[in-house]
Order: structure tokens, then sequence, then C-alpha cells
């Protein structure tokens, strides 16, 4: 009587419960992914980024001299800071490397200019980021994953961020997802905000996603 007191239709409570039905559902599954991942071994973790990175420098030369963004490795993600330095010593004409800038709760990343001197702070979730310089557009941006599926779609941490900014940044920038095999998943049921990645690197080899 409530719900239909201020215009609720049964429809629409059904189709609220059905959200809060997935809401819960993604929340537990990116839970689970992330508990799985963390449960590699440290050597297994190594062993794998080594890999990813071997993989990225070899199918994707041309990011050498490109604005690439990374992401600092957080909760055992693949670490591509050895690549990243790699490609800053060979100093190639039109590479840069940036890492993420949060700038606000709901609002598309920020990037700024990283190599191994740069001056860090940790943002709101701990992670460090640049703690100065301009912003600056990527031409490419290497996206971790907690799961993924074939169709190109992934599951982060929840705040939304790499979906806004791949929306909203012209051009957009080739979304490349980085992740271990283990996250793998047949299809994450994505929802409409959802952004596609371009490719998805794991230890396992670059996939391209199915239409």
């Amino acid at each position: 009587a409530y719900h239909m007191a201020v215009g609720l239709t049964p429809a629409i409570i059904a189709d609220e419960s059905h959200a809060s039905s997935r809401f819960a559902e993604r929340c537990a599954l990116r839970k689970a992914l992330i508990e799985r991942r963390r449960g590699l071994s440290a050597e297994d973790c190594v062993r794998f980024s080594i890999r990813i990175c071997e993989l990225l420098q070899a199918d994707f030369p041309e990011f050498s001299g490109m604005r690439v963004a990374f992401c600092w490795p957080f909760k055992q993600e693949p670490d591509l800071r050895p690549l990243v330095e790699s490609w800053l010593r060979a100093g190639k004409k039109g590479f840069t490397a940036l890492l993420p800038v949060v700038i606000d709760e709901y609002r598309a990343l920020a990037f700024r200019a990283w190599s191994p001197g740069t001056v860090m702070l940790a943002d709101r979730y701990g992670i460090p980021a640049p703690a100065a310089g301009e912003f600056l557009i990527p031409e490419v941006m290497l996206i971790p994953v907690n799961g993924f599926d074939a169709a190109g779609y992934r599951i982060g941490y929840g705040g939304g961020y790499f979906d806004r900014t791949l929306a909203s940044v012209s051009p957009r920038p080739l979304a490349v997802g980085v992740g271990f095999e283990l996250a793998r998943l047949e299809s994450i049921c994505p929802e409409p905000h959802d952004q596609r990645l371009d490719v998805m690197v794991t230890e396992a080899g670059v996939f391209r996603p199915s239409r």
C-alpha cells in the first residue's frame, strides 16, 4: 500500500528488486574474484606479470611511442611497471607513461605523467598517484580487471571510473584489459554503462572480443 501511495507500480517495484539483486550478485562476484587472485602465490603473480609484459611488448610495439596510461598494481594485479620503465628508458619520441588520478568520485579519471622519480601521494583508495603535474589525455589505457569475458566486458571495483572515462574521452583511447587468466568468466552479464574492451591480455595470450 505504501508503494502504491507514492506512485510506484508493481512493475517498478519488481524492477527495483531485480536491480538490487543484480547489484548484490555483482558485489559478491567481485569479492570472490579478488580473493581468487589474492590467493595466487607471489611467484605465480610475478611470473604471470612478466608474461603479460612480454606479450604487450611483442604484440603492441607501437605503444612505446604513445601516451600510455597504466595502473599501479593493487591487490596483486599484474605489475606492468617493468614494461613501462623499459619504454621510458628507450626514450622513443611520443612516449609518455601516465597514471590515473581520481578527481571526484563521480567524474572521469584524469591522468598525469609518471616516471620512477615522480613524487607520489596515496589517493582515497590508498593507491599511489602523481602528486602534481598537468593533466594529459592517454592514447592507450592498460586497464586492470577483476573479471572479464569473451565479449570484452570487465568487472572492476565498482566505482565506474574507467567506464566513465572511456565514455567521455574523445578520441576514445584504445582500451586494453590486463589480468590473469583466472579472472575469465563465461559472461559478466554487462549493464548498459559497461564499456567494452578493445583487446584483453592475460598470461595465456592476447584476445580480441567476440562480437
